[in-house]
């Protein structure tokens, strides 16, 4: 029996047992199994060829992946917003291999790769499905584009996509320290109480998959599914932002449903409706910031900025200017809302935020 067939039938048993209190914890292994063989789907053992991949060298500063069934208006957004000429028809299947654009807004340079239209069964390489996904998995944030006129089923159709090659959107990594050790045996503690997860259920799954020898530590509540996705390993955590196209073609009370939804926005492309909306919500999905520098006794370059991530600190600045500063790095001053007074002088640990401006002193 392959992998597809051994899929198959544990879905199949999923779906005919009753989902309570009392099978949570077969539910729960189930699971285990089902993640266990769909991570040797997406990374096979065989060391033959691997085929015709999307191999698109990353360039900028963040990366967005545009999924979407087909005919939903990926191409048109990419012709739009970038200087790429995508091929742009009302058939399905138009775009045949990625293609990436360039895109800058607010000083950073956006790569944004237009994917092939995917269908159902993706996942398991329906109509190169897998490496559409598996593109994504690359990507700084997942753009969902979704055709307003169609049925509501298409995003949690697109989730299920993404969710069996081991993307989660929207999530955070879960607080679990695991690590596999040579011997010991397995070692579980929890520093809260477990709304689902038992020691029962760590030991099984992890005896499941062969692994008798653990540190298994939970700093929150977590769920059954949040543990097996650390044991797999594999998992990629990437925000998403689900974009409704061609709202202009329903009713107003529908698009003011869809944009209450979390982490959407409604637009249409063709007739240039709220596309400025648009625009402004990728840029607050990559979650990055813009960051001035000065040289001593001038004024602040606010024409050229560094792009870094949420999050960064001066020894990430200084890497961005040029890798050479931290040899000679002596202090910083920082002028902005990381600062406790200005200028503050910090050092390399010192996180950033948005539009402040950084003055590097050498030795």
């Amino acid at each position: 029996m392959g992998i597809l067939e051994k899929i198959a039938e544990i879905e199949s048993e999923m779906n005919r047992t009753q989902k309570n209190k009392a099978t949570e914890y077969h539910l729960g292994l189930l699971k285990g199994k089902l993640a266990k063989l769909r991570a040797e789907l997406i990374e096979p053992k065989s060391s033959g060829p691997k085929g015709d991949g999307f191999d698109v060298k990353r360039s900028g500063d963040a990366r967005v992946a545009l999924i979407g069934f087909p005919s939903v208006g990926k191409s048109t957004l990419l012709s739009t917003i970038t200087e790429t000429e995508a091929a742009v028809s009302s058939i399905d299947f138009t775009t045949l291999q990625a293609t990436p654009g360039r895109w800058e807004y607010n000083g950073a340079i956006i790569q944004m790769l237009d994917l092939p239209g995917i269908i159902e069964g993706a996942a398991q390489g329906v109509g190169r499905g897998r490496q559409v996904v598996s593109t994504a998995r690359t990507a700084d944030l997942i753009l969902m584009m979704l055709d307003a006129t169609k049925s509501h089923m298409q995003r949690p159709l697109l989730e299920k996509e993404l969710e069996a090659v081991g993307i989660r959107l929207n999530k955070k990594k879960p607080n679990i320290y695991f690590k596999v050790k040579t011997g010991g045996g397995i070692s579980y503690n929890a520093t809260c109480k477990q709304s689902q997860l038992t020691e029962k259920f760590v030991y099984t799954l992890l005896h499941q998959y062969r692994i008798f020898n653990a540190e298994v530590l939970v700093r929150e509540d977590v769920g059954l599914e949040d543990f097996i996705d650390v044991v797999v390993g594999n998992r990629i955590y990437i925000p998403c932002l689900y974009a409704y196209n061609k709202i202009d073609a329903i009713t107003i009370e529908e698009v003011d449903r869809i944009a209450r939804e979390d982490h959407t926005i409604v637009v249409s492309i063709e007739k240039d409706m709220n596309m400025d909306a648009f625009k402004e919500s990728i840029w607050r999905s990559l979650d990055l910031l813009q960051v001035y520098t000065k040289r001593h006794s001038e004024y602040p370059d606010f024409s050229d900025g560094l792009i870094l991530r949420t999050g960064a600190t001066v020894e990430e600045a200084c890497r961005a200017v040029h890798k050479s500063l931290l040899d000679t790095f002596k202090y910083a001053l920082v002028w902005g809302k990381s600062a406790k007074h200005n200028p503050q002088r910090v050092g390399l640990s010192h996180p950033l935020c948005n539009e402040d401006v950084i003055e590097i002193v050498r030795k």
